[in-house]
Protein backbone atom coordinates (compact mmCIF):
# COMPACT_ATOMS: atom_id res chain seq x y z
CA UNK A 1 0.00 0.00 0.00
CA UNK A 2 1.80 3.20 -0.90
CA UNK A 3 1.48 6.86 0.68
CA UNK A 4 -1.43 7.92 -1.03
CA UNK A 5 -3.31 5.28 -0.22
CA UNK A 6 -2.18 5.15 3.53
CA UNK A 7 -3.17 8.66 3.93
CA UNK A 8 -7.01 8.72 2.38
CA UNK A 9 -7.53 5.18 4.62
CA UNK A 10 -6.25 7.24 7.85
CA UNK A 11 -9.05 9.98 6.80
CA UNK A 12 -11.44 7.06 6.27
CA UNK A 13 -11.12 6.00 9.89
CA UNK A 14 -11.65 9.30 10.98
CA UNK A 15 -14.66 10.75 8.80
CA UNK A 16 -16.29 7.10 9.52
CA UNK A 17 -17.25 7.37 13.43
CA UNK A 18 -18.10 11.20 12.24
CA UNK A 19 -20.75 9.87 9.78
CA UNK A 20 -22.34 7.44 12.00
CA UNK A 21 -23.22 10.39 14.84
CA UNK A 22 -23.73 12.86 12.07
CA UNK A 23 -27.60 14.01 11.31
CA UNK A 24 -29.81 16.62 11.54
CA UNK A 25 -29.87 15.87 15.36
CA UNK A 26 -26.56 14.67 16.72
CA UNK A 27 -26.42 11.38 18.05
CA UNK A 28 -24.93 10.31 21.50
CA UNK A 29 -24.29 7.07 21.71
CA UNK A 30 -23.50 7.34 25.65
CA UNK A 31 -26.91 8.51 26.77
CA UNK A 32 -29.27 8.03 23.96
CA UNK A 33 -30.71 4.46 24.70
CA UNK A 34 -32.31 4.52 21.10
CA UNK A 35 -28.44 4.83 20.16
CA UNK A 36 -27.36 1.35 19.57
CA UNK A 37 -30.45 0.11 17.57
CA UNK A 38 -29.99 3.37 15.32
CA UNK A 39 -26.38 3.32 14.95
CA UNK A 40 -26.76 -0.88 13.86
CA UNK A 41 -29.75 -0.61 11.73
CA UNK A 42 -29.61 2.71 10.07
CA UNK A 43 -26.61 4.62 9.95
CA UNK A 44 -23.84 1.92 9.77
CA UNK A 45 -24.90 0.19 7.07
CA UNK A 46 -25.50 3.82 5.09
CA UNK A 47 -22.01 4.32 6.50
CA UNK A 48 -20.89 1.20 5.08
CA UNK A 49 -22.50 1.56 1.55
CA UNK A 50 -21.07 5.44 1.27
CA UNK A 51 -17.85 3.03 1.49
CA UNK A 52 -18.84 0.46 -1.08
CA UNK A 53 -20.16 2.57 -3.47
CA UNK A 54 -17.59 5.42 -3.32
CA UNK A 55 -14.46 3.09 -3.35
CA UNK A 56 -16.22 1.15 -6.84
CA UNK A 57 -16.34 4.58 -8.51
CA UNK A 58 -13.06 5.89 -7.43
CA UNK A 59 -10.83 2.49 -8.97
CA UNK A 60 -13.32 2.98 -11.70
CA UNK A 61 -12.44 6.42 -12.44
CA UNK A 62 -8.94 5.99 -11.97
CA UNK A 63 -8.88 2.85 -14.54
CA UNK A 64 -10.48 4.48 -17.01
CA UNK A 65 -8.50 7.67 -17.16
CA UNK A 66 -4.69 5.48 -17.24
CA UNK A 67 -6.68 3.27 -20.14
CA UNK A 68 -7.99 6.46 -22.52
CA UNK A 69 -5.58 8.32 -21.63
CA UNK A 70 -7.65 11.16 -20.92
CA UNK A 71 -7.85 12.90 -17.52
CA UNK A 72 -11.19 14.40 -18.07
CA UNK A 73 -12.52 10.36 -18.69
CA UNK A 74 -15.39 9.20 -16.25
CA UNK A 75 -16.89 5.91 -15.62
CA UNK A 76 -20.23 7.01 -16.76
CA UNK A 77 -18.28 6.87 -20.84
CA UNK A 78 -18.65 3.40 -20.69
CA UNK A 79 -22.45 2.94 -21.21
CA UNK A 80 -22.60 1.15 -18.17
CA UNK A 81 -24.14 3.36 -15.30
CA UNK A 82 -26.74 4.47 -18.02
CA UNK A 83 -27.40 0.80 -18.62
CA UNK A 84 -27.66 0.19 -15.02
CA UNK A 85 -29.89 3.06 -14.81
CA UNK A 86 -32.24 1.38 -17.43
CA UNK A 87 -32.78 -1.90 -16.12
CA UNK A 88 -33.69 0.20 -12.58
CA UNK A 89 -36.05 2.15 -14.39
CA UNK A 90 -37.81 -0.69 -16.38
CA UNK A 91 -38.07 -2.35 -12.57
CA UNK A 92 -39.90 0.62 -11.45
CA UNK A 93 -42.00 1.27 -14.67
CA UNK A 94 -43.56 -2.35 -14.71
CA UNK A 95 -43.86 -2.22 -10.90
CA UNK A 96 -41.46 -5.15 -10.33
CA UNK A 97 -39.70 -2.78 -7.50
CA UNK A 98 -42.33 -4.18 -5.14
CA UNK A 99 -40.43 -6.69 -4.56
CA UNK A 100 -37.25 -5.36 -2.91
CA UNK A 101 -34.47 -6.97 -4.73
CA UNK A 102 -36.22 -6.86 -7.93
CA UNK A 103 -34.80 -2.91 -8.66
CA UNK A 104 -30.79 -3.62 -7.68
CA UNK A 105 -31.30 -6.96 -9.57
CA UNK A 106 -32.50 -5.69 -12.78
CA UNK A 107 -30.33 -2.49 -12.70
CA UNK A 108 -27.49 -5.22 -12.55
CA UNK A 109 -28.82 -6.74 -15.46
CA UNK A 110 -28.59 -3.78 -17.14
CA UNK A 111 -25.33 -3.22 -16.05
CA UNK A 112 -24.25 -6.61 -17.61
CA UNK A 113 -25.97 -5.91 -20.84
CA UNK A 114 -23.85 -2.84 -21.36
CA UNK A 115 -21.07 -4.83 -20.64
CA UNK A 116 -21.74 -7.80 -22.93
CA UNK A 117 -22.60 -5.15 -25.49
CA UNK A 118 -18.70 -3.62 -25.17
CA UNK A 119 -17.79 -6.63 -25.26
CA UNK A 120 -19.01 -7.53 -28.06
CA UNK A 121 -18.36 -4.28 -30.29
CA UNK A 122 -15.26 -3.39 -28.99
CA UNK A 123 -13.55 -6.16 -27.22
CA UNK A 124 -12.14 -7.81 -30.24
CA UNK A 125 -9.94 -5.10 -31.40
CA UNK A 126 -9.34 -3.53 -28.15
CA UNK A 127 -8.98 0.00 -30.02
CA UNK A 128 -9.47 3.12 -27.56
CA UNK A 129 -11.41 4.90 -30.32
CA UNK A 130 -13.84 2.25 -30.65
CA UNK A 131 -13.98 1.27 -27.57
CA UNK A 132 -14.74 4.89 -26.82
CA UNK A 133 -17.62 5.28 -29.50
CA UNK A 134 -19.07 1.96 -28.28
CA UNK A 135 -19.39 3.37 -24.51
CA UNK A 136 -20.62 6.39 -25.76
CA UNK A 137 -23.39 4.92 -27.96
CA UNK A 138 -24.57 2.89 -25.85
CA UNK A 139 -24.82 5.46 -22.99
CA UNK A 140 -26.97 7.50 -25.24
CA UNK A 141 -29.31 4.40 -26.01
CA UNK A 142 -29.45 3.82 -22.48
CA UNK A 143 -30.46 7.43 -21.42
CA UNK A 144 -32.71 7.83 -24.31
CA UNK A 145 -34.93 4.75 -23.10
CA UNK A 146 -34.51 6.37 -19.46
CA UNK A 147 -36.22 9.55 -20.94
CA UNK A 148 -38.68 7.05 -22.73
CA UNK A 149 -39.88 5.74 -19.60
CA UNK A 150 -40.32 8.86 -17.58
CA UNK A 151 -42.80 10.23 -20.65
CA UNK A 152 -44.24 7.15 -20.99
CA UNK A 153 -44.42 6.36 -17.32
CA UNK A 154 -48.08 4.41 -16.20
CA UNK A 155 -48.42 6.92 -13.41
CA UNK A 156 -47.54 10.23 -11.85
CA UNK A 157 -46.14 8.13 -8.84
CA UNK A 158 -43.74 6.03 -10.94
CA UNK A 159 -42.87 8.74 -12.80
CA UNK A 160 -41.64 10.32 -9.37
CA UNK A 161 -40.38 7.63 -8.48
CA UNK A 162 -38.34 7.26 -11.44
CA UNK A 163 -36.96 10.92 -11.22
CA UNK A 164 -36.24 10.68 -7.44
CA UNK A 165 -34.43 7.33 -7.95
CA UNK A 166 -32.27 8.44 -10.80
CA UNK A 167 -31.34 11.61 -8.83
CA UNK A 168 -28.97 8.99 -6.29
CA UNK A 169 -29.36 8.67 -2.70
CA UNK A 170 -28.55 6.25 0.29
CA UNK A 171 -31.62 7.19 2.63
CA UNK A 172 -33.10 4.31 3.91
CA UNK A 173 -30.41 1.55 2.86
CA UNK A 174 -30.25 -1.40 5.06
CA UNK A 175 -27.79 -4.40 5.58
CA UNK A 176 -29.51 -6.23 2.73
CA UNK A 177 -27.89 -3.51 0.22
CA UNK A 178 -24.33 -4.13 1.70
CA UNK A 179 -24.39 -7.61 1.31
CA UNK A 180 -25.53 -7.28 -2.73
CA UNK A 181 -22.80 -4.52 -3.44
CA UNK A 182 -20.04 -4.91 -1.25
CA UNK A 183 -18.81 -8.75 -2.83
CA UNK A 184 -19.55 -7.34 -6.83
CA UNK A 185 -17.50 -4.06 -5.99
CA UNK A 186 -14.54 -6.33 -4.25
CA UNK A 187 -14.84 -8.20 -6.97
CA UNK A 188 -14.70 -5.06 -9.34
CA UNK A 189 -11.69 -3.57 -7.60
CA UNK A 190 -9.98 -6.84 -7.96
CA UNK A 191 -10.32 -7.27 -11.92
CA UNK A 192 -9.07 -3.27 -11.90
CA UNK A 193 -6.12 -4.26 -9.86
CA UNK A 194 -4.64 -6.84 -11.99
CA UNK A 195 -4.96 -4.26 -15.10
CA UNK A 196 -3.10 -1.69 -13.11
CA UNK A 197 0.32 -3.51 -14.77
CA UNK A 198 -0.71 -3.19 -17.96
CA UNK A 199 -1.95 0.15 -17.73
CA UNK A 200 1.27 1.40 -16.77
CA UNK A 201 2.59 -0.23 -19.78
CA UNK A 202 -0.14 1.35 -21.84
CA UNK A 203 0.84 5.10 -21.12
CA UNK A 204 4.20 4.30 -23.50
CA UNK A 205 1.70 3.61 -26.81
CA UNK A 206 -0.33 0.90 -27.62
CA UNK A 207 3.10 -0.55 -29.64
CA UNK A 208 4.89 -0.54 -27.05
CA UNK A 209 2.79 -1.89 -24.62
CA UNK A 210 2.29 -5.11 -27.24
CA UNK A 211 6.17 -5.15 -27.39
CA UNK A 212 5.85 -5.61 -23.76
CA UNK A 213 3.53 -8.22 -23.93
CA UNK A 214 0.16 -6.56 -22.64
CA UNK A 215 -2.60 -8.51 -24.36
CA UNK A 216 -4.47 -5.50 -25.21
CA UNK A 217 -8.07 -7.89 -25.21
CA UNK A 218 -7.20 -9.24 -22.17
CA UNK A 219 -7.05 -5.80 -20.80
CA UNK A 220 -10.09 -4.44 -22.55
CA UNK A 221 -12.23 -7.20 -20.99
CA UNK A 222 -10.31 -7.06 -17.27
CA UNK A 223 -11.77 -3.37 -17.87
CA UNK A 224 -15.15 -3.70 -18.92
CA UNK A 225 -15.59 -6.27 -15.55
CA UNK A 226 -14.14 -4.17 -13.17
CA UNK A 227 -15.83 -1.04 -14.37
CA UNK A 228 -19.28 -2.86 -14.79
CA UNK A 229 -19.32 -4.77 -11.15
CA UNK A 230 -18.53 -1.70 -9.51
CA UNK A 231 -20.40 1.01 -10.92
CA UNK A 232 -23.67 -1.16 -12.00
CA UNK A 233 -23.25 -2.60 -8.79
CA UNK A 234 -23.04 1.13 -7.05
CA UNK A 235 -25.80 2.52 -9.41
CA UNK A 236 -28.13 -0.84 -8.25
CA UNK A 237 -27.97 0.46 -4.93
CA UNK A 238 -27.35 3.84 -4.98
CA UNK A 239 -28.91 5.25 -8.38
CA UNK A 240 -26.83 7.36 -10.32
CA UNK A 241 -24.02 9.48 -8.39
CA UNK A 242 -21.92 11.31 -10.83
CA UNK A 243 -18.50 13.28 -10.87
CA UNK A 244 -16.81 10.87 -8.51
CA UNK A 245 -15.04 8.91 -10.84
CA UNK A 246 -13.69 12.32 -12.33
CA UNK A 247 -12.78 14.07 -9.33
CA UNK A 248 -11.16 11.71 -7.59
CA UNK A 249 -7.89 10.24 -9.30
CA UNK A 250 -6.84 14.42 -9.57
CA UNK A 251 -7.06 14.54 -6.26
CA UNK A 252 -4.98 11.72 -6.16
CA UNK A 253 -2.88 11.74 -8.59
CA UNK A 254 -0.05 14.33 -6.75
CA UNK A 255 0.58 12.04 -4.09
CA UNK A 256 1.53 9.40 -6.61
CA UNK A 257 3.88 9.11 -9.44
CA UNK A 258 1.25 9.25 -11.97
CA UNK A 259 0.86 5.48 -12.96
CA UNK A 260 -2.55 3.88 -12.81
CA UNK A 261 -1.27 1.20 -10.58
CA UNK A 262 -0.56 3.37 -7.82
CA UNK A 263 -3.92 5.42 -8.38
CA UNK A 264 -6.19 2.88 -7.78
CA UNK A 265 -5.96 1.64 -4.81
CA UNK A 266 -5.40 5.42 -3.50
CA UNK A 267 -8.46 6.00 -5.82
CA UNK A 268 -10.83 3.20 -4.15
CA UNK A 269 -10.23 4.78 -0.81
CA UNK A 270 -10.19 8.88 -1.51
CA UNK A 271 -13.79 7.90 -3.22
CA UNK A 272 -15.07 6.01 -0.30
CA UNK A 273 -14.12 9.20 1.67
CA UNK A 274 -15.41 11.36 -1.11
CA UNK A 275 -19.37 9.88 -0.98
CA UNK A 276 -19.21 9.40 2.92
CA UNK A 277 -18.46 12.66 3.90
CA UNK A 278 -21.09 14.18 0.77
CA UNK A 279 -23.98 11.61 2.79
CA UNK A 280 -22.79 13.34 6.15
CA UNK A 281 -23.11 16.43 4.65
CA UNK A 282 -26.45 15.82 3.06
CA UNK A 283 -28.25 14.82 6.46
CA UNK A 284 -26.54 17.73 7.88
CA UNK A 285 -27.80 20.34 5.63
CA UNK A 286 -30.86 22.48 7.72
CA UNK A 287 -33.26 21.83 4.32
CA UNK A 288 -36.92 20.73 4.34
CA UNK A 289 -35.95 17.24 2.75
CA UNK A 290 -32.81 15.61 2.63
CA UNK A 291 -30.74 16.47 -0.37
CA UNK A 292 -30.44 13.87 -2.56
CA UNK A 293 -26.64 13.05 -2.41
CA UNK A 294 -26.75 12.47 -6.58
CA UNK A 295 -27.60 15.98 -6.57
CA UNK A 296 -24.95 17.40 -4.40
CA UNK A 297 -22.29 15.29 -5.66
CA UNK A 298 -23.08 17.17 -8.87
CA UNK A 299 -22.86 20.70 -7.56
CA UNK A 300 -19.57 19.73 -6.03
CA UNK A 301 -18.13 18.12 -9.70
CA UNK A 302 -19.63 20.80 -12.30
CA UNK A 303 -17.97 23.35 -10.82
CA UNK A 304 -14.80 20.80 -10.58
CA UNK A 305 -15.05 20.14 -14.60
CA UNK A 306 -15.25 23.48 -15.36
CA UNK A 307 -12.18 24.10 -13.39
CA UNK A 308 -10.01 21.02 -15.04
CA UNK A 309 -11.61 22.12 -18.85
CA UNK A 310 -10.02 25.53 -17.74
CA UNK A 311 -6.51 23.73 -16.85
CA UNK A 312 -6.54 22.25 -19.79
CA UNK A 313 -6.55 24.94 -21.92
CA UNK A 314 -3.81 26.80 -19.91
CA UNK A 315 -1.76 23.75 -20.63
CA UNK A 316 -1.43 22.26 -17.12
CA UNK A 317 -2.94 19.13 -17.15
Amino acid sequence: MNRAALVFAGLLVVLLPVSLLAGRLWLDPFTDPRAPLILMELRLPRAVLAVVVGAGLGAAGAAMQGYLRNPLADPGLFGIAPMAALGAVASLWFGFAASPYMLPLMALGGAALGMALLALIAGRTGGIALFTLAGLMIASLASASTALAITLAPSAFAMSEIVMWLNGALTDRSWRDVYLAAPLVAAGIGFLLLAAKPLDALTLGDAAARSLGVRTEMLLLLLVAGVGLTVGAGVAVAGIIGFVGLIVPHLVRPLTDRLPSSLILPSAFAGACLVLAADSAVRILPLVTELRLGIALSLIGAPFFLWLLLRMRRGRL
